[in-house]
């Protein structure tokens, strides 16, 4: 079956039909739609489908910022797995209220936000879409709140967001992106609440977490927490071997919640995976002393200029945090010497004009020559896609040019 707006319906009909498709019903933002027209004769109890844990439960798309998108099995114990884990960790209690704001299309609000609701047995509040305001009015009526840094930059800037409108509330989750030290720390000062930043992905769902529980340590601004009770996390060198702590790795994770393989792609799961079972994220971190998992950034962004590796995220947090700086995204472009070649795209605040070459003076003081972007350019914002990540292959393609052939 495949559901579609009405006015999509003519186009994704023929698709659907042509790959055997047998019903396409049409749902409207009003509830007008063939979908509720069909359900409304059928009975409003059903027997429950009887599942085995290695079953497939669903297919998730990758975002595809890096690459072509793949299909993601994940089966009902990849979801009940990460789900029981969140409802201990997270401390859902009695009581709980969820407002729910996030896309349905990502692990994010299809599994990690609804389920956590749903096995609580908790009232939700479903928005349609994000609106700051709306989420403002409702926060007296709740007590858990989920969403990818943006919402929360967008909640910040709504005059109503104040420490009255949360004081009902019990928990603010962030992830799908990094979240900036400053939404972090300007989050605390005006609600009195910290966020709780996370890691997954939509391979694995949930991996990692900050404490909710004062008693298991503090919510660390910058780093995604430990690993959840039952997921190994660890940190590789390109050559396989573990890496000390502190040092910057790959990240491999194992668990009950690590789906079973890209669909109709076996080749591409068979790489994916160490030969002792453990996934390949293709993100770069480090562990410290304690047990916190800190993200640099994905493999994939990873800059080799002159043969050294050069790591966005520390570039990108210098120039974050200078004057008139909003944010920031590096890349490395083709360089006829180098290899790559290091370049920063710096969006300015609002009624800020920074100076390119004044930010490279700065960065020359604070770090190694050979990460000094060779070119700046401020712009008035960062491509993105819908849960927010920056989309740095469009960058790259952009900048591809930059230094010749």
């Amino acid at each position: 079956m495949v559901v579609c707006s009405g006015k999509n319906f003519g186009w994704v009909s023929k698709i659907a039909f042509k790959a055997g498709t047998r019903h396409v019903f049409t749902l409207n933002e009003d509830r007008s739609g063939t979908l509720l027209e069909r359900a409304a004769w059928h009975a409003d109890r059903h027997e429950p489908a009887v599942k085995h844990a290695d079953d497939l439960a669903a297919i998730l798309y990758t975002s595809g910022t890096t690459g072509r998108s793949k299909g993601a099995m994940l089966t009902h114990g990849n979801l009940l797995s990460n789900a029981r884990v969140l409802k201990s960790y997270w401390g859902w209690t009695e009581g709980d209220v969820l407002i729910h704001a996030l896309p349905i299309f990502h692990v994010h609000g299809l599994f990690v936000a609804s389920h956590g609701a749903l096995l609580n047995g908790s009232k939700m509040i479903w928005l349609a879409k994000f609106d700051p305001a709306a989420v403002v009015r409702r926060l007296p009526e709740a007590t858990v709140f989920m969403g990818v840094p943006t919402l929360y930059v967008r909640l910040l800037a709504e005059p109503g967001f104040t420490r009255e409108a949360c004081r009902r509330m019990r928990l603010f989750v962030a992830g799908s992106a990094p979240l900036l030290i400053e939404t972090f720390n300007e989050f605390r000062e005006r609600t009195g609440h910290t966020i709780l930043e996370r890691y997954g992905m939509s391979e694995t769902v949930m991996l990692t977490s900050n404490p909710y529980d004062p008693k298991d340590g503090e919510r660390r601004g910058g780093t995604v927490g430990f690993p959840l009770p039952g997921v190994g996390v660890r940190v590789s060198d390109d050559k396989g071997q573990p890496c000390a702590s502190g040092e910057i790795g790959g990240i491999e994770v194992k668990g009950p919640n690590v789906f079973h393989g890209y669909w109709r792609m076996p080749e591409k799961t068979k790489e994916e995976f160490t030969a002792d079972g453990w996934f390949k994220t293709g993100d770069v971190g480090k562990i410290d002393e304690r047990g916190y998992v800190t993200i640099v950034g994905r493999s994939k962004d990873l800059i080799i200029t002159g043969g050294y590796n050069v790591y966005p995220a520390e570039i990108e947090g210098y120039l974050n945090e200078m004057e008139g700086v909003a944010e920031s995204a590096v890349i490395g472009a083709p360089h006829p010497d180098f290899g790559e070649g290091v370049v920063a795209v710096v969006v300015a605040r609002p009624g800020a004009k920074p100076d390119a070459a004044a930010l490279i003076a700065a960065l020359k003081s604070r770090i190694a020559n050979f990460k000094v972007p060779k070119h700046l350019f401020v712009v008035d914002d960062l491509p993105r896609n819908t849960m927010g990540k920056v989309q740095k292959n469009l960058l790259r393609d952009k900048h591809k040019g930059l230094f010749g052939a």
